[in-house]
């Protein structure tokens, strides 16, 4: 399907254009207006968030609209810079090298390439048995046996995260969805924007009424009233965007609700690691957002679970 000849993806991507202006013209106003330090950080680092926006959802939006392999191709890069900003945040050694040398260019691509064959069956077990299978036996095989246990375990949990999970995005384009074929870009699309959505407006809800932090010695940052506000404002945004999915309104709304809290438990997740390795970021690729995994964090754990609802509900 080309979606820019599909009336509902037209109308979306017009939202979202809308939205990203309106976001600018608020940064703009709120740049000229806000006078003390503390406040101008703030409205630099909003600034600098919407200007990632701008490029993230053109880039993002180009690649969905160019089809399912390009989708594939994006997605596949993605895993392999969250992939590189854990692996660069871990301790490894020596040992681990062609470990890792399998995960980033033979793992990984494989991986992609059932998503992009839509071989289901290879695509679900390859990482979480074979790969999982695979790298303690060539770790062993170095000969390094100190901190062992330990340093399989972080590659194979980046293997998981950063590949195994995020891949669960691109496979909703390989849904035989009954009524709905030729359409799961948009689902896509769904996700996407839910979960994305669910961040910011958690973002936003704990700037402006943020006072109870929900998990202070993980992320300080994170409020009950930023959570709550969040995600029911992002339940409400995904309930009003049933027209692009196969879903009715309250199962769309059920549906985001379960993937807005995966993608919270996501980030609190990941902040959990940061904490213990003692950095802010995962990386800096992405101006006002960090690296890569900052970013896709929260898609990361939704993304399975709202493509097993939909695989188990809809088709």
């Amino acid at each position: 399907m080309n979606l820019l000849l599909d009336l509902e993806a037209r109308w979306f991507f017009a939202g979202v254009l809308g939205l990203l202006v309106v976001a600018s013209l608020v940064g703009a106003l709120l740049a000229r207006t806000t006078r003390s330090e503390a406040g101008q950080s703030v409205v630099r680092n909003l600034n600098a968030r919407i200007r990632a926006w701008w490029f993230m959802a053109a880039f993002f939006g180009a690649a969905v609209v160019a089809g399912h392999g390009a989708s594939v191709l994006l997605f596949a890069a993605m895993s392999f810079l969250a992939l590189r900003e854990f692996v660069t945040l871990v301790p490894t050694r020596r040992g681990d090298h062609r470990p890792l040398f399998w995960s980033f260019f033979v793992i990984l691509p494989v991986h992609y390439y059932f998503v992009w064959t839509e071989w289901y069956g290879l695509f679900s077990i390859l990482i979480p048995v074979y790969a999982c299978l695979w790298i303690p036996i060539r770790a062993a095989m170095a000969g390094e046996t100190e901190d062992f246990l330990a340093r399989t375990a972080r590659v194979q949990w980046g293997l998981l995260v950063c590949i195994y999970f995020v891949s669960y995005a691109p496979a909703l384009l390989t849904l035989p969805i009954p009524g709905y074929e030729g359409e799961n870009a948009k689902l896509l699309l769904f996700l996407v924007c839910v979960v994305q959505m669910s961040d910011v407006l958690q973002y936003v809800w704990g700037k402006l009424f943020g006072r109870t932090p929900i998990a202070p010695r993980v992320s300080p940052s994170k409020t009950v009233e930023g959570f709550a506000g969040g995600i029911a404002s992002a339940v409400a945004l995904g309930a009003g965007l049933w027209w692009i999915t196969p879903f009715t309104p309250w199962q769309a709304a059920g549906m985001a609700l379960a993937i807005c809290l995966m993608g919270f438990s996501g980030g609190l997740v990941m902040s959990a690691i940061k904490r213990d390795r003692g950095v802010k970021d995962f990386g800096a690729l992405i101006e006002g957002h960090g690296g890569m995994l900052d970013r896709i964090d929260s898609l990361c754990f939704s993304a399975p679970l709202f493509f097993h609802l939909t695989r188990y509900f809809f088709t």
